[in-house]
């Protein structure tokens, strides 16, 4: 469907043309003839999906029909998981609002920032406040802005924001907004505790999910090769070299390991850095813009980029160490070919690995041959597993005896 077929304005119409996009992918289509009609929507979107542009299109046309006078005020509240995904639907909301007569001042508030210089901001005037959950209470505890005016309540990744501890947040941030609004939720899965979620924000959302729709990820080629885990490393120099691959983004399983062997692969003389919640705004800041310019060829992180991470040319996502859940495989993989260009993913997999690659197979609906490397061939025996002993009924304590014991202490302790 072409965007010109949707009841857009024509300065909204201008700047989707200028940002190159002609079609609406089928979460636009489901989603923004409805967010138009004012209803409430839970929607499914797997990463890659177009669904920044989903809320962002009707949000901005609904907002230039009902013109605000006098000084800017917050009429949108977006909430996200990251920093990084934060700071890119700010941006989306500033590129489709390009060309409007009077064009929403949009504000993004993150950690790692001046909350002082963030509550300033939003003082001079917003009508569009894009933020990190965490950060957006530490505002709201300042009883600085006024929030009576939202009209627009959105959750982007609603699914990984439950990772980050979002459902203890939720009634604080929804005792702070107006009861009447327009609630758009997006998660790429539905938990329980999502659907929970859902029913304390709204009775009446419509579910949009795309029938029969598979992980967006067509033009992506997968490999698997068999590895011990000590050869990694060495491996994956072997096929940064030999495969002459440019821009490269390696999922590590923590911090600590990610700073490590990019300072190891720096030594060896490749453009490396890494990539994780540790470091300071600016220093992420830098990171990325180094990455997308091709001033780094690899960038070693944590999944805090497998959502929310928007960059055209990485050519190849390798899994250094395997997700810990099957469906976050999907999401680092599609950081790989965006764009409608073509992308690899390459996952390692050892002895100890191989059952949980199984089991991501399973879940992401793919079978992959495993690959042996000349030089790095697996060598060894998979470690046989160690059953503890079977767990005796009735020998466990009851919640009333933990209860007890913990009443037991703390009258010990006061004593």
């Amino acid at each position: 469907m072409p965007f010109s077929s949707f009841k857009l304005s024509s300065q909204i119409q201008k700047a989707i043309t200028k940002s190159g996009f002609t079609k609406a992918t089928p979460i636009q289509e489901k989603v923004i003839p409805l967010a138009l009609e004012g209803k409430d929507i839970m929607a499914r979107a797997q990463t890659g999906s177009g669904k920044s542009a989903s809320f962002v299109l009707p949000v901005l046309e609904l907002l230039k029909q009902r013109k605000g006078e006098g000084k800017a005020k917050i009429k949108v509240l977006v909430l996200t998981p990251t920093r990084e995904l934060t700071l890119q639907v700010a941006e989306t909301f500033d590129t489709f609002g390009e060309f409007l007569e009077r064009k929403p001042k949009v504000v993004s508030i993150i950690g790692g920032e001046g909350i002082g210089e963030q509550l300033y901001e939003i003082q001079q005037g917003c009508d569009i406040l894009v933020a990190t959950s965490g950060r957006f209470l530490d505002v709201l505890s300042k009883k600085q802005m006024n929030l009576s005016h939202i009209e627009f309540f959105i959750l982007d990744e609603a699914d990984k924001m439950l990772d980050l501890g979002f459902a203890e947040e939720l009634e604080l941030i929804l005792e702070a907004i107006p009861q009447k609004r327009q609630n758009l939720l997006f998660s790429a899965t539905y938990p329980p505790k999502m659907l929970q979620i859902a029913s304390r924000i709204t009775k009446e959302a419509i579910e949009v999910s795309i029938e029969n729709e598979e992980p967006t990820v067509a033009n992506i080629t997968q490999r698997a090769i068999s590895v011990n885990s000590e050869n990694r490393g060495p491996l994956l120099r072997h096929l940064i070299v030999s495969e002459k691959l440019e821009q490269v983004l390696v999922f590590m399983a923590n911090k600590r390991a990610s700073d490590n062997i990019a300072a190891k692969f720096r030594k060896y003389g490749f453009l490396a850095e890494s990539f994780h919640g540790d470091l300071l705004q600016e220093e992420r800041n830098a990171t990325l813009r180094d990455f997308k310019s091709k001033k780094l060829r690899i960038l070693f992180a944590t999944d805090l980029v497998s959502r929310g991470l928007h960059i055209d040319d990485v050519s190849c996502v390798i899994n250094f160490d395997l997700p810990r859940s099957p469906a976050d495989y999907i999401h680092r993989i599609g950081r790989t070919g965006r764009a409608g260009k073509t992308g690899l993913a390459i996952s390692f997999v050892s002895h100890e690995d191989n059952e949980h690659f199984k089991l991501i197979e399973k879940r992401s609906n793919i079978k992959l041959q495993r690959e042996q490397i000349e030089g790095f061939e697996l060598s060894g025996e998979a470690p046989k597993k160690v059953k503890g002993p079977e767990p005796v009924k009735g020998k466990g304590k009851s919640k009333k005896d933990k209860l007890r014991e913990k009443a037991l202490q703390e009258a010990n302790a006061k004593k």
